[in-house]
């Protein structure tokens, strides 16, 4: 069954929602600037970055621009074995595919889609 690996968080100033995650909840901001993406780490970590904690899930933020324009408010992103096929069952049962998927720096491929009540999600295939 698939899993949720992630949030991320859409932002049109990405300096003050940073600011913000930090200083109202204590997370550790990352900031990966050759991808444009900042890391949002909301508990302990092991060596690999994962989470060792029950109840934390750790996440990413992005400025809306681009294609992630019209992205409101956080995004989910589930895991899944092949994201062109889940894509594919997303459209049979009344979703529809954002933009196109891409690579993410050699650890997987992403995707975005919306929902029947026009909630946007990401989907995630890891490298691995």
């Amino acid at each position: 069954m698939p899993s949720v690996s992630h949030f991320e968080i859409p932002a049109d100033d990405v300096e003050r929602a940073k600011a913000f995650y930090a200083d109202t909840f204590g997370f550790a901001i990352n900031t990966i600037p050759d991808m444009n993406y900042t890391m949002v780490v909301t508990g302990p970590t092991g060596e690999d970055g994962r989470p060792t904690e029950p109840g934390h899930i750790n996440g990413g933020m992005f400025a809306r621009e681009g294609n992630f324009a019209n992205f409101r408010g956080p995004i989910i992103t589930i895991v899944v074995d092949d994201v062109e096929t889940a894509l594919a069952d997303v459209k049979s049962h009344g979703g529809e595919q954002l933009g196109e998927t891409f690579e993410v720096g050699g650890m997987g491929v992403a995707g975005y889609f919306t929902d029947p009540e026009g909630n946007v999600l990401g989907l995630w295939q890891s490298a691995e």
